[in-house]
């Protein structure tokens, strides 16, 4: 008989916990196997049935994904800071098994889009490329901060030059402080070294991807920004709507209403009340909203459609911090829509929006 079981899977590190529920919500089987490909296999060939397994996002989730998809009927990755109820009452790898399937069996989970694997030598490389940037940054931030430790001022980045560098650490009045000094610059050196050779692998495997010519086409989505926006996006087809994409990029709107309805001679009416802004949406892609908030500070201060449109919010009374929002929210759209459907960018359809 064709039974559907719902598995929950806490996953520490060296074990995980299952839990296995029953269409009719009991545990049927609680196990702990060791984190290995074939014990993995192995138990869940041993279920029968139709299975659907959860777990949540973490540093072994993507690796977990490809290995169940092709034996299970449905594997769903969760936001683990979308689960309050594993927050509540006691917590440990076997209560937080029992509570993700219990999770998985309401409809209760949210999923964290996990692609088929196409992509992932792109989206490798943007992650090298990304995080040798930000530590690329933090050296470059505590050689400011050292010097600002001394009192000496330290403004623009004639700090940086390796041309100056000498200059700059003779201002150091203790000779450890300037071993220290040496040992940050040559830590930047050698991260500037590396983050161009990321960069440019990053690129060249973005142009393995048809959709990197066509989204080129939008102004001020260069090579960097198009390669990042394939890698963090993946397919256009996991956001249905545009307002998908700006929740995702932390572009939407969070309201709060309250009382929407009422009774008005017998009939219900809604109340007229109007929704109130409490700011951008917290949960969402950083590294896709630099993208296009990036594009948009760049936009407005060079000639082209993009800062017609951004001209004409500001010609409507438009605060400019709002028009800079809207018209990444724009970037955004139009990312979209042009890699869903193959179409090439025309600023015209921009300009007649303005007026």
């Amino acid at each position: 008989m064709n039974w559907k079981k719902y598995v929950g899977m806490d996953v520490p590190k060296a074990t995980i916990s299952v839990a296995v529920r029953d269409a009719a919500g009991k545990i049927a089987m609680e196990s702990v196997i060791e984190t290995k490909s074939e014990t993995i296999l192995e138990f869940f060939h041993g279920l029968g049935g139709t299975v659907s397994v959860t777990f949540e996002e973490g540093t072994g989730a993507g690796w977990l994904y490809d290995l169940l998809k092709p034996h299970v009927s449905e594997v769903v990755v969760c936001d683990p800071r979308k689960n309050t109820l594993l927050r509540g009452g006691n917590k440990n790898d076997k209560v937080d098994a029992r509570k993700l399937s219990e999770l998985l069996r309401a409809g209760l989970v949210s999923p964290v889009y996990h692609g088929d694997g196409g992509g992932r030598a792109l989206k490798e490389l943007a992650r090298s490329y990304l995080t040798i940037t930000k530590d690329q940054t933090r050296v470059m931030n505590r050689i400011k901060g050292m010097y600002r430790s001394w009192g000496i001022p330290c403004a623009g980045r004639a700090v940086y030059a390796p041309s100056q560098r000498k200059e700059w650490l003779e201002r150091l009045p203790e000779a450890g402080i300037r071993r220290r000094g040496d040992h940050l610059y040559e830590q930047l050196d050698h991260l500037r070294s590396l983050r161009q050779q990321a960069r440019k692998e990053l690129i060249a495997e973005s142009r393995k991807h048809s959709a990197s010519a066509l989204l080129r086409q939008i102004p001020w989505l260069g090579p960097i920004r198009v390669a990042l926006a394939i890698a963090l996006m993946q397919t256009p087809h996991r956001f249905r709507t545009k307002r998908q994409l700006w929740a995702y990029s932390g572009l939407a709107l969070e309201t709060r209403v309250s009382g929407e309805y009422r009774y008005a001679n017998g009939e219900l009416q809604r109340s007229g009340k109007r929704s109130s802004p409490r700011g951008l949406n917290d949960n969402h892609n950083h590294d896709l909203k630099n993208v296009f908030k990036g594009a948009a500070t760049r936009a407005t201060a060079s000639a082209g459609p993009f800062q017609d449109f951004y001209n004409g919010l500001i010609a409507k009374s438009m605060r400019p911090s709002m028009a800079r929002l809207t018209l990444a929210r724009k970037i955004a759209a139009i990312t979209l829509a042009v890699w869903k459907k193959g179409d090439p960018f025309d600023g015209n359809q921009l300009k007649s929006q303005i007026a």
